[in-house]
């Protein structure tokens, strides 16, 4: 009995033991990524925030010590 319990024991080791990702894995999380990248570089590029962060410059440019 003890036998059977130390394999299933194993055998359950070997199932859980996650070793990395797959190649699919690891396409979903590049596409992920890049869509990410792309969701920020446009609202990073959009009108209003780039008046803000102009602002912000200034201001932080223009302050008095």
């Amino acid at each position: 009995m003890r036998k059977i319990m130390r394999w299933a024991r194993a055998v359950a080791r070997k199932v859980r033991a996650d070793t990395g990702m797959t190649t699919s894995e690891y396409a979903v999380g590049t596409i992920a990524a890049c869509a990410f990248a792309a969701v920020l570089y446009k609202v990073v590029t959009s009108a209003p925030v780039i008046a803000q962060l102009q602002s912000l410059l200034k201001g932080a440019l223009d302050a008095k010590f």
